[in-house]
């Protein structure tokens, strides 16, 4: 049997799902000066851009953007952030990443970031796919999805971004 490709969002939609992100994380932090959004590269950095970009035009909240680097194939393996634990000590944090599978990249990442004391951590996905092997759910979430193990998601940023169930 050959594998399909069912697009199951388009770049109008995307967009809607990232504004209405956005909006529910203003939403959670209306009270707060500063929010961090640490984005789990690569398309997950891509998406938290897309969110501060949003959250700067609807907002007076000022908005950090951390760049998150797991080793998806060894996720025990150091946590790399683009900035330092101290710009993002006592600060709320939104750790995004485009598709919440197993949960493996996201546990890790919200494992490193519990290591110093936070106002407040959320998490946010563009597509959750309802196929976790760990106790993490999306605070956030554009599009939940009940699928097979042996499909997958893939989300292409560009041009026209397009989310894909292969």
């Amino acid at each position: 049997m050959q594998a399909t490709d069912n697009i199951i969002l388009n770049h109008e939609q995307i967009q809607h799902k990232i504004k209405r992100i956005a909006y529910q994380i203003y939403e959670t932090n209306v009270n707060e000066k500063e929010i961090v959004i640490a984005g789990i590269a690569e398309n997950g950095y891509i998406f938290a851009q897309r969110l501060k970009t949003i959250l700067e035009e609807i907002s007076q909240i000022r908005i950090t953007l951390c760049k998150v680097t797991i080793d998806k194939s060894s996720p025990q393996n150091t946590v790399k952030t683009s900035i330092s634990a101290s710009d993002y000590q006592n600060k709320s944090l939104v750790l995004a990443d485009d598709v919440l599978n197993s949960g493996t990249t996201l546990i890790y990442g919200v494992k490193h970031f519990l290591e110093v004391p936070l106002i407040r951590f959320k998490t946010a996905v563009l597509v959750n796919r309802n196929h976790k092997k760990y106790p993490i759910k999306a605070d956030f979430k554009g599009i939940s999805l009940s699928t097979s193990l042996h499909e997958h998601v893939i989300i292409t940023f560009g041009q026209q971004d397009v989310a894909i169930l292969k």
